[in-house]
């Protein structure tokens, strides 16, 4: 058994003696600032090497050494290995009461995703769950009919609430090796949607949707926000006078700041919406504000003629980022404005929102043709002053 000291450089997990690392880190003048981090490292009962942090004090270290090796010789087991009796509906039951995830906009989809996962494995001891499992529970939901996209976000749910297991020491580096081997079934970008609303079914729905879901729909369609943001969104967020929405950094989903402009349609729907006494939100039914919207856009599309479902060619709410963001490419607006209002960080997350569609591929064609005709225009007129020159002399 003992204590291995972490390089903060290059990370690497050495003799507590050693005073410099071998990149050159004094690790002596590190410990004193608090910025090397300790492990203790021992075997278990049967041989198997096991390595756990501590943190940045090595007083602690010396007290989780002494406490494993008391444990390590009673034949604690259980004290120290908490997935060896712990299931995964135990540790769902765990990661489901912390406060952080209570708070996050997809606490609800967290919660469905972890009841389906338990349902098939919740039983199971959490550290007996191998990648052959995975991969199993991965086929028969395929075998269901359930989309690739869905089944990845559900394993994807229970990886999260595994390393986050192990970040507060709950399980151990063997439990969470499987999790980090299972692969997705979904390739890169293989789910990226392409569906665009034109503005005539846009027009459409507005006459089809109930009234107190228009705006939502609108905003979205104008503003390429969020339908959590658009359903939190609140008064004191817009400014009708700079035509501006401003949302703060706990109002988006990536936890950054925008601005957002407003367009002139969008204005007049705004300026409509009448103010309640009661509550600041924007988006209001029977006083109160609106958890969801999916059941008067599904029977709007419908009456409108247009499908509505997650396969090609269906629309769903989320289409409106899309729309958005090629509406104002195609309008010229620029890129990194576009990206400023959508909270697209980078360039390829931006194009995953932009389609290309048949109107600018013939558009770019004849901007092409526009282009080799003026070179030849000017090579024709080049020629000919050319030849008048030569005429001359």
């Amino acid at each position: 058994m003992s204590i291995l000291a972490e390089c903060f450089v290059c990370h690497k997990k050495q003799s507590l003696r050693n005073k410099q690392c071998d990149c050159g880190v004094d690790l002596n003048k590190a410990k004193r600032s608090q910025r090397v981090c300790f492990w203790i490292n021992y075997r278990m009962p049967g041989g198997k090497q096991r390595r756990e942090r501590v943190g940045y004090s090595i007083g602690k270290a010396r007290d989780a050494e002494g406490k494993r090796r008391s444990q390590i010789r009673e034949n604690r087991i259980f004290d120290i290995v908490p997935e060896a009796k712990m299931t995964l509906n135990e540790l769902s039951t765990w990661y489901l009461a912390l406060k952080p995830v209570q708070k996050l906009r997809s606490f609800d989809r967290i919660k469905g995703a972890l009841g389906q996962v338990n349902a098939v494995m919740g039983d199971r001891i959490v550290g007996t769950i191998k990648v052959i499992d995975l991969e199993d529970y991965q086929i028969k939901r395929i075998e269901d009919g359930k989309a690739l996209a869905t089944i990845d976000m559900k394993i994807s749910i229970v990886k999260t609430m595994i390393f986050k297991a192990f970040d507060n020491d709950m399980i151990g580096g063997n439990t969470i090796k499987a999790y980090k081997k299972v692969r997705k079934l979904l390739k890169r970008n293989a789910n990226v949607r392409d569906r665009v609303l034109t503005m005539a079914e846009y027009r459409k729905l507005m006459q089809l949707l109930p009234h107190h879901t228009r705006a939502i729909v609108a905003i979205a369609v104008f503003t390429g926000m969020r339908k959590g943001e658009i359903m939190s969104l609140t008064w004191d967020k817009i400014d009708l006078k700079k035509r501006l929405i401003r949302l703060e950094a706990s109002d988006t989903k990536d936890k950054e700041p925008r601005k957002i402009g407003i367009s002139p349609e969008l204005y007049l729907i705004l300026n409509g919406i009448p103010k309640a006494v009661h509550d600041n939100h924007v988006v209001l039914y029977n006083g109160k504000p609106i958890r969801d919207i999916r059941g008067a856009l599904v029977r709007a599309c419908k009456d409108a003629g247009i499908q509505y479902g997650r396969f090609q060619g269906g629309f769903i709410f989320h289409d409106t980022r899309h729309t958005f963001n090629t509406n104002m490419r195609k309008a010229g607006a620029n890129q990194s404005v576009t990206m400023e209002m959508t909270g697209h960080s980078t360039s390829d997350m931006f194009e995953r929102y932009n389609t290309i569609d048949e109107d600018d591929i013939r558009s770019a064609v004849d901007q092409m043709d526009r282009y080799l005709k003026s070179v030849d225009q000017n090579v024709d007129q080049a020629s000919n002053m050319y030849s008048s020159e030569n005429n001359k002399g």
